[in-house]
C-alpha cells in the first residue's frame, strides 16, 4: 500500500481531488480530527445497508453528473407506478388486482369508491386477488379502508394471508395500538376462521423493537405465551435482540434458557449469531465466546457471519490481535468458510481505531491480493482511518488505480473532520459540492453539519439545515444509517431556549419513529414546554420516555407538577406525582400537600381521598388542615363511608383531623349520626374534642329520635370522663324514658344527681 500511495494520481483519486481540491489541501498536520457520532455509524453500517444508502455519480465534471442525475429520473419516471412495476417484472399480480390497486390509489376513499368498487369487482373477488390488491394499494389507510370493505363484503374472502398483511402493515407505519388491537381481535373479526399462530405475535414484537418499545415487547411475548401460543425459533430470535439491544444481558441468559428447557426449541445460526453479536456489542467478549463454543455442542455450524461478529466483537474491544488470530483460523478450518470482505473490513477498522494504520494498510493489501473486491464500506472506513491519523496524503494512493468513487460516507468522513477540527466553512464547501454532483445527504451528513454550525455558534445556518431535514423527512429513510439522537442535542437546546420545541419535537418524533431515542433530548424538550407552559405536551414526552425505559429525574418531574399546578390543574400533576415514586424518587412533602390542596379545590374527593392513602403508604407527615379538608369533601359528595374509612386510617397511622371541624360541617348539614360517628372515633383515639359541641349532636340526635346514637356517644363520654357540663342530659334522658328506655334513662339520671352532688 506504501506503493500505491506513491503512485502517480489517476482514476477515483483523481475525482476525489478535483471534487475537494481545498479539503484536501487544507489539512494540515496540526488538525486533530475528532469524529462525530452519527458520522462513526457510517463506517461500521453492514454491507448490506452501506450499499443500500449510498448514492454516488462516476461522471468526471458537474456537467456530466447532472445528465447522470437526469438520466436517472428519466428511467424512474418509466416505472413510477406500482402497478406498471408488477406488470413489467412479476407476473404474479392478476389484471383484476392490478386495477383494483390502480382505481384505489387513484381515487380518495369515501363511499363513492366503495360504491364503484362493489358494482364493478364485488362480484370476481377471490382470496388471491385481496391478498395481491392489498399488496399494490400504496398507503396504509386506503389499504385498511379495502380490507374492512372486503370484510364487510364478504368476511370468507379474507385469510391468514391478508390478517397478516394488515398487521404488518400497522406494524410498520408504527400505527402499534391499533396493531396490537387488531391482533387480538383476528378470532372474532374471522369468526374464528383464522387461527392466531406465531408469526402473527412475532411480527408486532419485531415492530415493538424496532419502536424501542422494550416492555410493549416483553408483555406481547408473554401474552403470547399465556393465549396458548408455543414460541417458535424465529420468536426467541426477535425477543433476544430486542432485549441484548436494551443491554438487558441477564435477561437474555434467562429467555435463551427457557428457550430450551421449557418449550425444547433448537437455536439455529441465526440465534447465536444474535447473541454473539449482543453480548459483544454489550462489552462481554468473553460471554460471546461462551455461546461460540456452545455451538458446537448443538450441533449447529459457525458461519462466515459467526465468524464476523466475534471478530467484530474483539476489535470493539481493542484485542484486534487475537481477531486476526481468529480469522487466520477460520481460513484454516476449510468447510467453505474463509473470510470475506466484510472480516477484512472488520480488521481494518479495528487497526485504524488503535491508530495502527500502517497495519491497516497491509490488510488492504492482503484483501485484494486474496482476490477479494474492497467495497464502498471497505475504502471508506480505511478514509475514516486516515483522516483520524492526519494521514490525508495518502487518500490518492488508496483509490488509485481502483474504481470506488466517492460516496455520501466519504463526504460525511471529510465533512466530520473539517468540523472536527474547527473548520466549519470548509465543511459546509463540501456539503455544496456533495449536492452538486448529486450524492444524497443522509441524517450523518446533517448531524455533522448542523452539529458543527451550533458548536460554531452559527444557529441561524444550523436552523435552516435543521428545518430541512424535518421537511425532507432524511431520518424516516431506512436507506441511510440508524441516527442518534445525541448528535441533534445541541440543536435541540437551541431551539427550547428559544421557545421553538415544538421544531425541535418534531425531528425528535421522527427520531423515535426510527426507534431512536435519548434521555437528555426528552429532558430538553420537556423543559422547553415547561418554560412554553405546555405542560400537557411535557406530560405526553414524560409518558414516552417512560414507555421507552428511561427514568425521568426529580428536577424533570418537578418541573412538570410546578407547571400543573400553577394552571390548577391537579389531576395530571397527581398522575406525574405517582409516576415520580415509581422512578424511585421522593417528592418534597409540600408537593403532596399542595397538590392534596388543589384537589379538594376542585372538588375531587375520591382522588384527594387516594392521595391521603398514598401519602400513609409512603409515611408522608400529613398536614392536618388538608386531610380534614379531604374529609369534609368527602362527606360534602354523600361519600360517608369513604370519609369514615379514611378518619380510620388516619388515625390508625398516628395522624389525626380537626375532629371540631368536621363535625361542626355535619352538624350544620343535619348529618348527626356521622357526627356522632366521627366523634366516637376521635374519643377512641382519645383527641380533645368540643363538649358544646358534643352536646349539641346529643340534643340533636334526641331530636331526630336517634336515641341508641345519642346514648351511645354519651356513655362514651362518660367512660372517658368528659360527661360533665354537658347541658343535654335532661334532654337525653326524657327522650330515653319517651322511648322505653327505663334502665338508660334511670342512669343518665344517677349520673345528674352524682355530678349535682359533686358540684
Amino acid at each position: 500500500m506504501a506503493a500505491a500511495a506513491g503512485k502517480t494520481v489517476s482514476g477515483a483519486a483523481r475525482r476525489l481531488s478535483s471534487l475537494f481540491p481545498s479539503t484536501l489541501q487544507s489539512f494540515s498536520p496540526s488538525i486533530q480530527p475528532k469524529a462525530d457520532s452519527d458520522a462513526k455509524v457510517t463506517g461500521n453500517e453492514n454491507e448490506e445497508k452501506q450499499k443500500k444508502r449510498s448514492t454516488t455519480v462516476k461522471p468526471k465534471s458537474a456537467e456530466k453528473a447532472s445528465k447522470f442525475i437526469k438520466g436517472t429520473e428519466k428511467r424512474s419516471k418509466r416505472v413510477s407506478s406500482p402497478e406498471r412495476k408488477q406488470s413489467n417484472k412479476n407476473p404474479k399480480y392478476t389484471d383484476k388486482a392490478l386495477a383494483i390497486s390502480q382505481l384505489v390509489n387513484a381515487r380518495p376513499w369515501n363511499d363513492d369508491l366503495e360504491t364503484t368498487l362493489t358494482s364493478s369487482h364485488a362480484s370476481s373477488l377471490s382470496k388471491t386477488t385481496v391478498v395481491q390488491t392489498l399488496r399494490l394499494i400504496r398507503t396504509p389507510t386506503k389499504a385498511l379502508n379495502f380490507f374492512h370493505w372486503v370484510r364487510k363484503l364478504n368476511a370468507a374472502l379474507h385469510d391468514d394471508n391478508s390478517y397478516f398483511f394488515i398487521l404488518e402493515l400497522l406494524g410498520r407505519s408504527r400505527n402499534l395500538n391499533a396493531a396490537r388491537n387488531f391482533l387480538f381481535s383476528i378470532d372474532a373479526k374471522s369468526g374464528g376462521s383464522v387461527k392466531v399462530k406465531d408469526r402473527f405475535f412475532n411480527s408486532l414484537i419485531r415492530s415493538y423493537g424496532k419502536a424501542g418499545l422494550f416492555h410493549e415487547s416483553l408483555k406481547l411475548f408473554q401474552a403470547m405465551k399465556t393465549a396458548g401460543v408455543a414460541p417458535s425459533v424465529v420468536t426467541f430470535n426477535n425477543v433476544l435482540t430486542i432485549l441484548l439491544d436494551k443491554g438487558r444481558t441477564n435477561f437474555a441468559h434467562k429467555v435463551f434458557d427457557e428457550m430450551l428447557a421449557t418449550y425444547g426449541v433448537t437455536p439455529d445460526v441465526y440465534t447465536f449469531n444474535i447473541l454473539i453479536r449482543g453480548f459483544c456489542v454489550n462489552s462481554m467478549v468473553d460471554e460471546a465466546f461462551h455461546f461460540f463454543k456452545k455451538m458446537a455442542r448443538l450441533n449447529c455450524e459457525a458461519d462466515v457471519v459467526t465468524y464476523n461478529t466475534i471478530v467484530d466483537g474483539l476489535c470493539r474491544a481493542g484485542k484486534v490481535n487475537i481477531a486476526r488470530n481468529v480469522v487466520k483460523g477460520m481460513a484454516r478450518k476449510g468447510g467453505g468458510l474463509s473470510p470475506n470482505v466484510v472480516t477484512y473490513t472488520t480488521l481494518v477498522r479495528g487497526y485504524c481505531k488503535k491508530g495502527a494504520i500502517d497495519e491497516a494498510l497491509a490488510l488492504f493489501d492482503e484483501m485484494v491480493a486474496r482476490g477479494l473486491k474492497p467495497n464502498r464500506v471497505s475504502y471508506n472506513t480505511l478514509i475514516q482511518g486516515l483522516c483520524e491519523a492526519r494521514r490525508l496524503d495518502e487518500i490518492k494512493g488508496v483509490l488509485d488505480g481502483g474504481d470506488f468513487v466517492p460516496d455520501t460516507c466519504t463526504f460525511n468522513t471529510l465533512m466530520n473532520a473539517h468540523c472536527g477540527a474547527g473548520r466549519v466553512d470548509e465543511a459546509v464547501s463540501v456539503y455544496e459540492k456533495m449536492l452538486e454532483l448529486g450524492a444524497r445527504p443522509d441524517s450523518a451528513s446533517y448531524s455533522v453539519l448542523i452539529r458543527g454550525l451550533c458548536q460554531n455558534r452559527d444557529f441561524s445556518r444550523a436552523e435552516e439545515l435543521f428545518d430541512e431535514l424535518a421537511e425532507k423527512e432524511i431520518l424516516l429513510s431506512e436507506d441511510g444509517c440508524v441516527p442518534l439522537a445525541a448528535a441533534y442535542n445541541p440543536m435541540f437546546e437551541h431551539l427550547c431556549a428559544n421557545e421553538k420545541t415544538e421544531k425541535a419535537e418534531r425531528v425528535f418524533r421522527q427520531l423515535m419513529r426510527r426507534g431512536v431515542q435519548d434521555p437528555t433530548a426528552f429532558k430538553t424538550l420537556i423543559t422547553g414546554r415547561c418554560k412554553e407552559g405546555k405542560f400537557d405536551a411535557a406530560f405526553e414526552l414524560l409518558v414516552l420516555m417512560l414507555r421507552r425505559d428511561f427514568v425521568p429525574d426529580a428536577e424533570t418531574y418537578d418541573s412538570i407538577i410546578t407547571g400543573f399546578l400553577e394552571t390548577k390543574d391537579p389531576l395530571p400533576a397527581r398522575q406525574a406525582l405517582e409516576k415520580m415514586l415509581k422512578s424511585s424518587h421522593q417528592p418534597r412533602t409540600a408537593t403532596f400537600h399542595s397538590i392534596l390542596s388543589l384537589l379538594v379545590e376542585c372538588g375531587h374527593a375520591a382522588e384527594s381521598a387516594s392521595l391521603v392513602r398514598l401519602m400513609l403508604e409512603k409515611g408522608v407527615r400529613q398536614n392536618a388542615r388538608a386531610s380534614t379538608d379531604a374529609v369534609i369533601l368527602l362527606f360534602r359528595q354523600g361519600l360517608h363511608d369513604e370519609a369514615c374509612e379514611l378518619i380510620r386510617r388516619i388515625h390508625a397511622n398516628g395522624f389525626s383531623v380537626e375532629t371540631d371541624r368536621v363535625v361542626e360541617f355535619l352538624w350544620r348539614r343535619r348529618k348527626l349520626v356521622a357526627g356522632c360517628e366521627v366523634l366516637l372515633q376521635s374519643l377512641e383515639k382519645d383527641e380533645s374534642v368540643s363538649l358544646d359541641l358534643c352536646g349539641r349532636v346529643v340534643s340533636g340526635l334526641c331530636r331526630a329520635k336517634k336515641v341508641s346514637e345519642a346514648f351511645g356517644l354519651y356513655g362514651e363520654l362518660v367512660e372517658k370522663g368528659r360527661h360533665r357540663q354537658l347541658s343535654c342530659l335532661e334532654e337525653l334522658r326524657r327522650a330515653l324514658e319517651a322511648d322505653g328506655r327505663m334502665l338508660e334513662a334511670k342512669f343518665v339520671h344517677d349520673r345528674i344527681l352524682e355530678d349535682g352532688e359533686e358540684g
